[in-house]
C-alpha cells in the first residue's frame, strides 16, 4: 500500500497548488516561516455572549474604576 506522501505526489497538482508551492518556497527563501493559528471566531453569537458577560463582570468589580483608568492610558499612548 502506497504511503500518504507517495499517494500525494503521484496525483497531478492543481495549478492554484503549483502557486501556492511557489509562493511559499519564495517566503521561506526571504526567511519566513509559514504559521497558521486559530482564532475565536468574533462573529459568532457565543462570542458575544461570552465577551458581554466578561464585560459586565469587570464592570461590576470593586476595581472597575482602576481597571478602566489603566485602559485609558494605554490607549492614550497612541496619540503622541
Amino acid at each position: 500500500m502506497p504511503s500518504a506522501a507517495k499517494a500525494r505526489r503521484s496525483r497531478a497538482q492543481k495549478p492554484s497548488e503549483l502557486k501556492v508551492r511557489k509562493e511559499h518556497a519564495r517566503l521561506r527563501a526571504l526567511g519566513l516561516r509559514h504559521v497558521e493559528i486559530w482564532l475565536p471566531d468574533v462573529r459568532s453569537r457565543a462570542f458575544r455572549a461570552e465577551a458581554h458577560r466578561q464585560s459586565v463582570a469587570v464592570a461590576a468589580s470593586a476595581r472597575a474604576r482602576d481597571d478602566q483608568a489603566f485602559i485609558n492610558v494605554l490607549s492614550d499612548q497612541g496619540d503622541e
